[in-house]
């Protein structure tokens, strides 16, 4: 593994400001667990998954083309080659992907993902269980 630096705490506590400015002054990719969860919530409206759909969901959650890049100092949120920062910042998509991070079949799937993308190294990976569970 390489260098990975997790932020975590509570809300409200400015870990996404500090986790923002340590990847941006290092030139890290700023791995923002948030936003897979919104991702993820995004695209199981679109194909029409609710909650009660854990294994569908977990088998989505496998399959998403999710990345993130940093362009003219915003970080972006990608879904294959569709940027999809602003559609994830809805209310619908924050109380969605709030309940979708509760289930079992989506967090494994997500933290797969989240090793995967640190791999790489040269990551600041700011949310929950980040680590403790993600990147022990």
């Amino acid at each position: 593994m390489k260098t990975v630096i997790t932020i975590d705490g509570p809300a409200g506590s400015g870990k996404t400001t500090v986790s923002r400015l340590i990847a941006k002054q290092l030139h890290y990719l700023y791995l923002d667990t948030g936003a897979m969860y919104r991702a993820v919530a995004l695209q199981a409206s679109r194909e029409g998954l609710g909650p009660d759909d854990k294994e569908a969901l977990g088998k989505l959650c496998r399959s998403l083309d999710l990345g993130f890049r940093t362009e003219g100092g915003d970080n972006r949120v990608y879904l294959g080659d569709e940027d999809i920062s602003r559609a994830i910042r809805s209310p619908e998509m924050d109380l969605l992907s709030s309940t979708l991070s509760a289930l079992k079949e989506v967090r494994e799937a997500m933290t797969e993902l989240q090793r995967k993308l640190g791999r790489a190294g040269r990551v600041v990976a700011e949310g929950r269980d980040m680590g403790t569970v993600v990147f022990p």
